[in-house]
């Protein structure tokens, strides 16, 4: 999936972006303070974005 999408479900699932690591950004769900890296490439694979969505504790984007 590209990551421009991927972006726009985490931030509609309210997630907030902490900050911009070296190859990664770290996002973060306030409503859980659970934080996960996402790769900054222009695709993310399906399997790497479920884990993202299942370790910020939101729906996937399927």
């Amino acid at each position: 999936m590209k990551r421009r999408d991927l972006i726009r479900h985490l931030s509609q699932h309210d997630c907030i972006l902490v900050r911009e690591g070296g190859e990664h950004s770290i996002w973060e769900n306030p409503a859980n303070n659970h934080r996960t890296s996402v790769p900054r490439h222009r695709e993310i694979p399906e399997f790497t974005a479920l884990r993202i969505c299942k370790q910020l504790e939101i729906p996937p984007p399927f």
